[in-house]
């Protein structure tokens, strides 16, 4: 079985090249380059220990180019319990060695094969096993499952020991293993989806082969399908998904079974859609229950749909660090990626299969509409917004257009807003803490609310003496507005009050600078520059390293007693 996407991990730019090549055997995967030493990476990252244990402890699969002993070293508190690993892996610099260090439950000597076969040399399989026999026993293909772990690595020592072994059932990955095959030994892989007691000299494998029809009505879900499997004397281990009627699709209790039994959970239009199926006997239950049974694993992916998802993301301000990692993990499942060309661009690479849907900044409404569209056919679906999606972005929208639907279908979409850094917040964070008080965001466009209403906002929270914070402070279309603006917060604070100017932070080339209210001109600031206006109570002092530091502190008026 091959693990999911993983991380290319590269600590210097001589290390880009084969990463890359890398890259061509796991399209999804992201090379993450040390910040400093690595140019083009497709994001970067500040410490290496701390980022490789933090990909482990994600189970996100790793691929270190690197010595295998700094990788060792690095992850080594981690390792409490084999089994539950992600696939680690230690490759050359300059591609000449793979070495599979941690996961050989999790693929990791698939990985091996592939990415030494991407980079024409010899994987460096060390597992007892997979050199005595020419695959892991314990690690069974996509569609199989092993049913007990601790009896099949006694069984697996039994045949390195010299004991001999007879095939049961269906095994097609087996037919170029070199097992110690007789007809006649005590000891069988036994292959099939019957409930079976487990004893050391078998090693039991089910093939994934069972369909059940399910009602979010069934109490209990998950043990009332245990029983009906038992009934049916079909193991759990067998069953490959949970499959609904599309009416159902939003219920609770029927994802909340799926993940407590570890399957997938599909949806058709009709019950008579599983007759449908291809070689599958059909077994009633009393239980509400109906199974479908074929002799060979099920494809999934032709049973039905699944539920449609629609996830709202924010890149944060540009910067691949600033980026959340359920952002990352969204972007990775994606089919079908939304949104304003530039953000789109920012959020790649994509893979080959991942559609990317560009439009204009302006067409916010027909982008959601558009979203739900797809989302209700099925498809993992995107919605791509800078900074935080709420933040003056498509979250709204989206929603906006969920709320005046009428379609079920777009109602039973799994919706998901995913925060990520506000260009405020970071243009602060760079500054010092000039948000550090109560404040107030506003948009200065007048595109979708009147310049009155700004105005009267303006005033009300420059007088409530709030730190301020302006989004699309000024355009060729509205040039004088922020002069305006400026002129209405005169009117409350004084012309020494700090002002931050954040432009592209967290993009190639970001600058900031600090100044005053009363040295604040229009000229210095244009669309893609954040400003933030300080309170009466804001300070700001000199760094170390030059410029300026700017805070204001969490206390008001008479400043408490340490």
């Amino acid at each position: 079985m091959t693990p999911s996407t993983p991380a290319i991990v590269i600590l210097g730019q001589g290390s880009l090249a084969t990463a890359r090549r890398i890259q061509q055997v796991y399209p999804a995967a992201q090379i993450h380059g040390l910040a400093g030493r690595v140019e083009g990476a497709d994001c970067t990252y500040q410490e290496f220990g701390a980022t490789l244990r933090a990909l482990y402890q994600q189970d996100t699969p790793i691929i270190a180019l690197c010595a295998a002993g700094i990788v060792i070293r690095t992850l080594a508190p981690l390792l409490l319990e084999k089994g539950v690993e992600p696939a680690v892996l230690a490759v050359a610099e300059d591609g000449s060695a793979v070495v599979p260090l941690l996961g050989g439950l999790g693929g990791v000597n698939v990985m091996a094969r592939e990415i030494a076969a991407g980079l024409q040399v010899s994987a460096a399989i060390t597992t007892s096993g997979e050199l005595r026999f020419g695959t892991c026993l314990l690690n069974p293909p996509s569609g199989y499952a092993l049913a007990d772990l601790e009896l099949g690595k006694r069984f697996v020592s039994d045949l390195l020991a010299g004991h001999s072994v007879h095939i049961e059932g269906a095994a097609p990955w087996l037919a170029q293993a070199q097992l110690p095959e007789d007809p006649q030994a005590q000891r069988s892989i036994h292959i099939g989806s019957a409930e079976r007691e487990a004893n050391a000299n078998e090693l039991l494998i089910y093939p994934r082969s069972v369909a059940a029809m399910v009602s979010a009505e069934v109490p209990d879900l998950p043990n009332t399908l245990r029983s009906a499997l038992h009934e049916a004397k079909l193991a759990v281990q067998s069953l490959a998904c949970l499959v609904a009627i599309d009416t159902e699709m939003a219920a609770a209790n029927l994802r909340e079974a799926a993940l407590e039994l570890g399957v997938p959970l599909r949806f058709i239009a009709a019950t008579s859609d599983l007759h449908a199926l291809p070689d599958v006997s059909i077994i009633g239950s009393a239980h509400g229950i109906t199974l479908a049974v074929s002799e060979q694993p099920l494809d999934v992916a032709q049973i039905g749909r699944p539920r449609g998802r629609l996830a709202v993301i924010g890149l944060g301000p540009g910067a691949a660090e600033l980026m959340v990692p359920a952002v990352k993990a969204e972007l990775a499942r994606a089919t079908d990626v939304l949104g304003y060309e530039t953000y789109v661009r920012m959020a790649g690479p994509f893979r080959d299969d991942q559609i990317q849907h560009c439009t204009d900044n302006r067409e916010e409404m027909q982008r959601a509409r558009h979203a739900f569209r797809l989302a209700a056919e099925g498809r993992s679906v995107i919605v791509v917004s800078s900074g935080d999606p709420g933040v003056f972005a498509m979250a709204a929208a989206v929603l906006e257009a969920l709320h005046e639907s009428t379609d079920p279908a777009w109602h039973s979409v799994d919706l998901e807003i995913l925060p990520g850094v506000s260009a405020s917040l970071a243009t602060a964070a760079q500054a010092g803490a000039p948000l550090g008080h109560d404040f107030c965001v506003m948009s200065l466009s007048d595109n979708l609310k009147p310049w009155s209403i700004i105005e009267k906002r303006l005033d009300l929270a420059a007088e409530a003496d709030l730190a301020l914070a302006f989004y699309n402070p000024i355009s060729r279309a509205r040039p004088w507005q922020l002069g305006r603006a400026l002129e209405i917060v005169a009117q409350h604070r004084t012309p020494e009050t700090p002002v931050v100017l954040g432009r592209d932070i967290g993009r190639p080339g970001q600058t900031l600078r600090t100044t005053t209210l009363g040295a604040l001109t229009a000229d210095q600031v244009d669309m893609r520059t954040m400003v933030l206006i300080g309170s009466s109570t804001t300070c700001t002092f000199p760094r170390a390293t030059g410029g300026e530091w700017v805070y204001t502190p969490r206390w008001y008026g008479e400043k408490p007693d340490a």
